[in-house]
């Protein structure tokens, strides 16, 4: 009985997208100028932008709800997986979590600031 052996693997060509050596060499010379100048423009920070302006409370709520979408994100991913893989989704969910209550917490103080400086301290003469 022969025993069959399946092809070897194929090598990655040049034009991998995937291939690790390539991107490297593109984002290292980025990544390194960087770090030597922190004023350095980072090319990659600029694709996304937010729009001058926006008030705080608006940029908050949005914060809540992207960290409340990666949080669901997350823990079906977990799902998903088994062991030390698990537990690393579960501890970035954590991580989620946390953030979505330090946004919700600053959301209820510009909230409760806002309040307070509507009434009107009493004034004694």
């Amino acid at each position: 009985m022969k025993k069959i052996t399946p092809n070897p693997p194929e090598t990655p060509t040049d034009s991998d997208p995937l291939d690790p050596v390539p991107l490297s060499e593109i984002t290292e010379p980025a990544v390194s100028a960087r770090l030597r100048n922190p004023n350095h423009a980072d090319p990659i920070s600029h694709i996304f932008t937010i729009v001058p302006g926006v008030h705080t409370e608006t940029l908050l709520s949005h914060a809540c709800e992207t960290l409340a979408s990666l949080n669901v994100l997350i823990t079906d991913l977990a799902c998903k997986l088994e062991s030390s893989n698990r537990n690393v989704a579960l501890s970035i969910q954590q991580l989620a979590v946390v953030a979505q209550l330090l946004v919700n917490r600053a959301m209820d103080n510009i909230d409760s600031s806002e309040g307070a400086s509507a009434i009107q301290p009493s004034t004694q003469h």
